[in-house]
């Protein structure tokens, strides 16, 4: 990492960064001109950036989204988000935080059987009618859903993209994570919704007049075209199944979701283009430029000099270094996105638990997943789904800015994180 190509990839990605939380540049025209510079310097170049498995860009991610956008897009042409609104707040009898709780419990348990980003494209739609019905701000609503959403997906082996990778190198399986996360990712969900009470309680104003419209209404008749409800329905069911039978059939979330879309769209009398206009472009060429830069970190080696510094500290104490990995974890996920940080971190992980002659429990993975799973709630950056929330609020005019996110992500990702280092200390360390 001595070479001035370390130095300046750097340099790029912290300008860039600092652009993004300013935003006085819109943070897909950073995220591309970063890349672009990322290629100029030499920090990477096109077949690393497009074709490298390491540190190019994420096509799996890129295509989940787009086949997963499509689905979507023609769902929304059905009816049902106005239907599932309606119902949601009837059911919560209009009462903000009520609607609020049954969300987040929603898109929590909805992110442990599918991947959180398949979750967020899924309920934001809904929760967008529901505020706009109530006359409540977006924001706070959404920001919980998407932390919801990064801290259910750590339940399973398929709710976030790292465990699978974690999953591959480690040899565990889906039950193992179901053993020794779930349990904690409920109690974290629980510690959410307290917060999110706190945090937010100048946003539960309740409309008495709206309520009653609401309860007035009867969802059913919210349903504009049931043909292609029980298609999409059929499809989305489909690419569930194929979503959770990924240990068995070995067929990447990317390539169900474009089989699905590619379904839909063919069976349904919907026109081809007014589907691809509901995709988030700019969400996805964001991604794109991110990858970029986060490749050039990679490919001159700054990321793994970190990741070995972090090895370093740790040493062979497998308490210390299990507190540390998980705590190391949540504060590099926050800055970088959590996939490219823990496919980095995964061979040096593994390395040590060979050093520790096996580490008992897989303390050291649970430890991996949990930091870099909760860390992507700190940053309007820190993971996948926080990006792809934040495009679909802004194009339908709800933005929220990086610190608006940020100030939340930072309070809830320091408690859940506190709460999960004692849950390791506890589970593998105090009575053993």
């Amino acid at each position: 990492m001595n070479d001035w190509h370390s130095w300046a990839a750097i340099v790029v990605f912290v300008g860039a960064y600092a652009l993004i939380i300013s935003e006085k540049i819109h943070r897909v025209a950073v995220a591309l001109g970063g890349a672009g510079l990322m290629l100029a310097i030499g920090a990477t170049d096109d077949v690393s950036a497009f074709y490298s498995e390491d540190s190019g860009i994420d096509w799996n991610v890129i295509f989940l989204l787009m086949g997963m956008m499509v689905i979507v897009g023609v769902l929304k042409r059905t009816g049902m988000f106005e239907y599932l609104a309606i119902w949601s707040v009837k059911r919560a009898q209009g009462r903000p935080f009520r609607v609020m709780a049954m969300l987040v419990v929603i898109t929590a348990v909805a992110s442990a059987l599918l991947d959180n980003v398949t979750t967020v494209l899924l309920i934001v739609p809904v929760t967008l009618l529901v505020c706009e019905r109530l006359a409540l701000p977006a924001a706070p609503f959404l920001i919980a859903e998407v932390m919801a959403s990064n801290i259910g997906g750590t339940a399973t082996l398929v709710g976030d993209p790292p465990n699978i990778i974690i999953s591959s190198r480690a040899g565990l399986a889906f039950n193992d994570f179901l053993i020794h996360l779930a349990p904690l990712a409920t109690v974290l969900v629980a510690v959410l919704l307290l917060l999110c009470r706190v945090m937010f309680r100048r946003s539960f104003v309740y409309d008495e007049d709206r309520a009653a419209e609401i309860m007035a209404l009867e969802e059913r008749e919210a349903i504009k075209d049931p043909r292609l409800l029980v298609q999409g329905l059929i499809v989305l069911a489909a690419v569930v199944a194929g979503f959770v039978l990924h240990p068995v059939l070995h067929y990447q979330p990317s390539v169900v979701a474009l089989l699905g879309a590619g379904l839909l769209v063919a069976v349904s009398a919907v026109e081809t283009q007014e589907v691809l206009a509901e995709v988030e472009w700019p969400t996805l060429a964001f991604f794109a430029g991110l990858f970029v830069m986060i490749g050039g970190l990679i490919d001159t080696g700054v990321v793994s000099e970190v990741s070995r510094r972090l090895a370093d500290a740790i040493g062979g104490n497998e308490l210390g270094g299990s507190l540390t990995l998980l705590g190391g974890s949540a504060v590099l996920s926050g800055i970088v996105d959590n996939i490219p940080y823990v496919a980095t971190m995964a061979p040096i992980t593994s390395d040590l638990v060979r050093g520790m002659g096996g580490a008992s429990d897989h303390v050291l993975w649970w430890a991996l997943a949990l930091g870099a799973d909760l860390g992507g709630n700190a940053t309007a950056i820190g993971a996948s789904a926080n990006v792809v929330v934040l495009g679909i609020a802004e194009r339908n005019r709800q933005p929220i800015s990086f610190w608006q996110f940020t100030k939340y992500g930072l309070v809830v990702t320091g408690v859940t994180v506190a709460i999960s280092l004692v849950y390791v200390w506890l589970r593998y360390f105090a009575f053993s």
